[in-house]
């Protein structure tokens, strides 16, 4: 009885994997043709390690060019907004997290003299409905962090 219920199912978090990874392709070509440049995509790389000595990995979304300022893109997709934006996801541990991988990147690739930001790109994508896009430019800035204290998201 219990295989029947699970047959044809999706393995868990496939569904909210595979709407991600859509997300993120809208938001890419949305950039695009806002003029930005895609540097590149699902940039992983380890940035420290935790209390416990493991390896602490940091993904950026999308890293893009926009004239010549780095953007450092966190994308966040939702079938439907009518609880919360999807951008309310963003709150300050996540902020410090991408924060923290774009300090990584820039000095791995010897950009740390380079004017970069941190945007958002939300995308809603309804069921029977054309998606919603919205670019939000400079979420948020590294002054706007305050390392070792909590904060609310913004």
């Amino acid at each position: 009885m219990l295989s029947i219920l699970k047959k044809d199912k999706p393995a868990f978090g496939s569904r909210t994997s595979e709407l991600g990874a859509l997300g993120e392709r809208l938001a890419a070509d949305h950039l695009i043709r806002s003029g930005m440049r895609i540097v590149m995509t699902n940039f992983k790389i380890p940035v420290g390690r935790n209390s416990r000595g493991a390896v602490r990995t940091g993904e950026i979304d999308i890293i893009a060019l926009d004239g010549d300022t780095l953007v450092f893109v966190e994308v966040k997709t939702r079938r439907s907004d009518d609880f919360a934006p999807a951008e309310q996801n963003v709150d300050r541990r996540k902020q410090r997290q991408i924060a923290r991988t774009g300090r990584v990147y820039r000095r791995v690739f010897n950009l740390e003299a380079s004017q970069f930001r941190y945007d958002v790109v939300s995308v809603v994508l309804p069921e029977l409905e054309a998606p919603t896009i919205t670019h939000h430019r400079a979420f948020w800035s590294d002054t706007d962090l305050v390392y070792g204290q909590r904060q609310s998201g913004r």
